[in-house]
């Protein structure tokens, strides 16, 4: 690699250490990650509704209620029951929540299991595109789409909301990498956004037409947007069918285990996030083995 500065020099500097060091680094920066990612899953969808619930008392004319400031920095780390303050010790990734047992020291109520899993996920997604694609650009900038993915999964199991303020700065990003031809070429980029968004777009419109019922929301199509984006119009057939098959599959479990009816929402989301970070990785090798196959 040539030399330079910023990124460059950075990343040169670590190709000099040992690979198994640099893996395990990169595992507690993702742990580490990972515990932000946590806060990003709890404390956007709030703010997103703080900000609606303003805006509407906004246009009927009413005052403000006052409200706590809640962002991504405010206030603390607390226990969202008890409302408690966690030490650093509390916040350690993963460890914390071993020796907490999974619950708060304070109040003694359970604290949620997608805490150490986020974390972990992270953690041994770092490692693991360090170890098999080494310490480079396109390595980071698949771990940062892997994040980004596992916020939008998040947030949808528990809200069945894809905020934009996550999905259109993706969808961009994937558009700026590949600009230099990172995971396919700009043309099917470009391509592969537009398709990506009107492939489930005029999906949701046949299904309205027929049942009179929305189908998915539209960040769905936003998120599928985003993925043609980094892996181009070529893999969307592949993240539409691995989606499709996986979300029937576990969505039908989670009816029965849940005892669900049909008509109850389930996030569409986590299941082309899924299919796109498979695609990202191995969907030419997938489309390939296909073709050969049949």
């Amino acid at each position: 690699m040539p030399t330079g500065f910023g990124y460059l020099a950075v990343l040169e500097g670590f190709q000099t250490y040992p690979a198994e060091i640099v893996v395990a680094l990169a595992a507690v920066i993702g742990l580490l990650v990972g515990s932000f990612l946590n806060v990003v899953i709890y404390r956007l969808p709030l703010q997103m509704q703080n900000a609606w619930r303003s805006d509407a008392l906004d246009f009927l004319g009413h005052s403000p209620e006052p409200a706590e400031t809640v962002n991504l920095w405010t206030p603390a780390s607390r226990c969202p029951s008890c409302k408690s303050p966690i030490k650093p010790w509390q916040n350690i990734p993963v460890f914390s929540y071993l020796l907490l047992r999974g619950r708060c020291p304070h109040c003694g109520e359970p604290i949620s299991i997608q805490y150490p899993i986020v974390e972990l996920l992270s953690g041994v997604i770092c490692a693991g595109v360090i170890y098999y694609f080494g310490l480079n650009a396109a390595a980071l900038l698949i771990i940062v789409f892997s994040w980004i993915l596992i916020a939008l999964t998040g947030i949808d199991l528990e809200h069945q909301l894809l905020p934009d303020s996550l999905t259109i700065p993706l969808m961009w990003l994937g558009l700026l990498v590949n600009i230099s031809g990172v995971f396919t070429d700009l043309t099917s980029a470009v391509i592969g956004a537009a398709a990506g968004y009107l492939a489930l777009w005029s999906i949701y419109w046949l299904f309205k037409l027929v049942t009179g019922k929305e189908g998915m929301g539209h960040g769905d199509f936003k998120l599928l947007a985003a993925l043609g984006a980094w892996v181009g119009w070529q893999q969307l057939p592949l993240i539409i069918v691995m989606s499709s098959l996986v979300g029937a599959i576990l969505g039908t479990v989670i009816l029965l285990a849940q005892r669900k009816g049909r008509g109850n929402p389930i996030a569409f989301g986590p299941y082309l996030a899924i299919a796109g970070w498979i695609a990202l990785l191995a969907g030419d090798r997938i489309s390939a083995a296909y073709l050969n196959t049949f």
